[in-house]
C-alpha cells in the first residue's frame, strides 16, 4: 500500500487516549495494554515511538507501565539495536511467520535485506530487562507454514532465547491468497512449540470487518470498494 507518512508521537498517544475514553478505561489500569503494530513498520518511525512511550509512562503524562506497552517489528536489525539502547522503551515483539530463511523470504520480503540468522543473533544479544521476554509472532497459513515440521523448526530456531510465541490463525479477507488452518492443525502446532517455551494462541477479533493488520486500509482502497 506504500508509505503515506509517519505518525507523530502525539497521534500515537492520542489513539491510546481516544480508545480509553471511548471504553471508559483509565490508561493507568492494568486492563489496558498497548501494542504498536498493524499500521506500518514502527521501528522505521522509532523516534516518535520512543517519544510516545515516554509520554505514556511518565507519571506526569499518562502514567502507564512499560510492561503494558509493546512494539512489533518485522525485523529491522539496526533499529532493534537502537531500541535496546533506549532507557525507556516498550517490550519487543518480532513478526516471525516462518520457520526458515527461504520460507520467510517468500512471505516477508524484508528478509531479503535483514536475514533471519542475523535477526536471531540480534535477538540473542538484545538487553532484556529482568521481567521481560522476547515475543515472536507467528501467523499460521493453511498448508504454508503450519506443519508439525514447521513447529519443530521454530523450536530449534528460538532455542536458547528467553522468548515466548504468540500464534495467530490468519484472518482471511479479500485479496489475501491464503487460508486459515483448521483448529486441530493450530492445536498441534501449539502443542509442539509449548513443550519447549511458552506458546499462546491469540483469539481472532474483527473477522466480520476484516480488521487484521492492514486489512481495514485495504478495504477502503478504490479497487476493493469497486469489487464489493
Amino acid at each position: 500500500m506504500g508509505l503515506e507518512r509517519n505518525l507523530t508521537a502525539g497521534e500515537i498517544v492520542g489513539q491510546v487516549l481516544h480508545v480509553a475514553a471511548a471504553h471508559g478505561l483509565d490508561p493507568r489500569d492494568r486492563v489496558l495494554n498497548v501494542v504498536m503494530m498493524g499500521q506500518g513498520e514502527p521501528l522505521l518511525n522509532l523516534a516518535n515511538v520512543l517519544k510516545a512511550t515516554r509520554l505514556l509512562v511518565d507519571p506526569a503524562g499518562i502514567g502507564m507501565s512499560e510492561r503494558r506497552i509493546t512494539v512489533s517489528t518485522s525485523g529491522i536489525i539496526p533499529r532493534i539495536e537502537e531500541l535496546g539502547a533506549a532507557e525507556i522503551r516498550p517490550k519487543l515483539a518480532i513478526s516471525l511467520n516462518a520457520s526458515n530463511e527461504e520460507q520467510r523470504q517468500q512471505l516477508m520480503p524484508i528478509t531479503r535485506k535483514w536475514h533471519l540468522k542475523d535477526l536471531i543473533a540480534t535477538c540473542r544479544d538484545y538487553p532484556l530487562r529482568a521481567w521481560e521476554k522476547l515475543t515472536f509472532e507467528y501467523v499460521l497459513l493453511n498448508g504454508v507454514n503450519d506443519t508439525d515440521a514447521d513447529a519443530r523448526r521454530v523450536v530449534k530456531l528460538l532455542a536458547n532465547l528467553n522468548a515466548k510465541v504468540n500464534l495467530i490463525a490468519l484472518n482471511p479477507g479479500p485479496g489475501i491468497p491464503f487460508m486459515t488452518p483448521a483448529p486441530e492443525r493450530v492445536a498441534s502446532f501449539q502443542e509442539i512449540v509449548r513443550q519447549a517455551m511458552p506458546c499462546f494462541l491469540r483469539k481472532p477479533r474483527g473477522l466480520d470487518i476484516y480488521a487484521a493488520c492492514g486489512q481495514l486500509k485495504r478495504m477502503t482502497s478504490e479497487e476493493l470498494v469497486q469489487v464489493r
